[in-house]
């Protein structure tokens, strides 16, 4: 396994973890119980440390499947959650984001509840709240490092500046940012301030949803109900031209006799040691293939070849609102 530490800790994990969120939601209907902690399960025995959960993932049945699975198996896993959006309990509608301390005490506790633990090892701001000055936020999460409810603290799809100055507050760990062949905008300011300040990148969505494994074609497309298909890369025109890139990642793969999941994963590591990344899936034939990617080794004349398909990617990643809360 391909360990790195986690930002200036002295915390050492594997680099590729577990993104559980389509375990609950967004991605169709929730996988079932009994299925997803065998998953869960078989994820450990297969040496991931690293679970990547929010209240957000299923109005909190996502933290609460986690700790059905690990609660007697606490000390084999790395659990990371996060709070902030909030959303209507009648019709489960986003209806903002909250980063006061007053709702990070709520949030912890009903994470801690669910998660069935006594202690988070990364707890996150899963989106910065504009009304809230960070420092705030920041503060009111270092409060929850000095009582041991938390571990270490972290920031999701912040802007550099933001990262600067949390990080005069209290260290920040990590710094969670979508990141792929595919999307690189965080290169420019967002990566440098997570040096600067010592932070891991955790990248989600290194398959770009999926699109890099090759899964998706012209003719299969994400199944109504999955939210994928109310955003920009998966709809229209974008949708066949990203389709068309992925054939680059496709003829890669089979050049090397591997995956093109692999390809895209071993990319997101070959990025430096301080990057890990969260991929996701709710089926361990998918899980082996991603773990995979420890064993693909991409050339220098490879990587640029890569390098050169961000840049041809039709589509923001997110829809209107997803855009707007991003780089906060």
């Amino acid at each position: 396994m391909n360990a790195r530490m986690l930002g200036q800790t002295e915390t050492s994990l594997p680099a590729i973890g577990l993104g559980c969120m389509g375990l609950s939601e967004f991605y169709g209907p929730p996988t079932d119980r009994k299925t997803a902690i065998g998953l869960l399960h078989a994820a450990i025995e297969l040496g991931v440390q690293h679970f990547d959960t929010a209240e957000l993932y299923g109005m909190g049945a996502n933290e609460t499947l986690l700790g059905e699975a690990f609660h007697d198996r606490r000390d084999k896993v790395f659990i990371a959650t996060k709070f902030g959006p909030i959303r209507d309990p009648e019709t489960v509608a986003a209806v903002g984001i909250d980063g006061s301390r007053a709702n990070c005490r709520r949030a912890v506790e009903g994470s801690l509840k669910r998660l069935q633990t006594d202690v988070i090892d990364l707890y996150y701001l899963h989106r910065v709240d504009p009304a809230t000055p960070i420092e705030e936020t920041a503060a009111a999460m270092a409060e929850l490092v000095t009582e041991g409810k938390v571990r270490a603290i972290g920031l999701s799809e912040a802007a550099a500046p933001t990262i600067r100055r949390a990080a005069e507050v209290h260290s920040i760990s990590a710094v969670q940012s979508e990141y792929s062949i595919f999307s690189r905008d965080i290169e420019d300011s967002v990566i440098p301030a997570c040096l600067e300040v010592g932070a891991t990148l955790v990248a989600y969505s290194p398959l770009g949803r999926g699109m890099l494994s090759g899964r998706f074609k012209q003719d299969v497309r994400p199944a109504e109900g999955d939210f994928r298909t109310l955003t920009p890369r998966f709809q229209g025109d974008a949708y066949e031209a990203n389709v068309a890139l992925v054939a680059e990642i496709e003829a890669l793969a089979s050049a090397k006799s591997c995956k093109p999941a692999q390809v895209a994963l071993a990319w997101v590591l070959s990025r430096g040691d301080h990057v890990m990344t969260i991929p996701g899936t709710s089926k361990l034939d998918n899980l082996k293939v991603n773990l995979g990617a420890y064993d693909t080794v991409l050339a220098d004349d490879e990587l640029k070849r890569l390098n050169r398909l961000a840049y041809q990617v039709k589509g923001d990643r997110y829809d209107e609102h997803g855009m707007r809360i991003i780089n906060g």
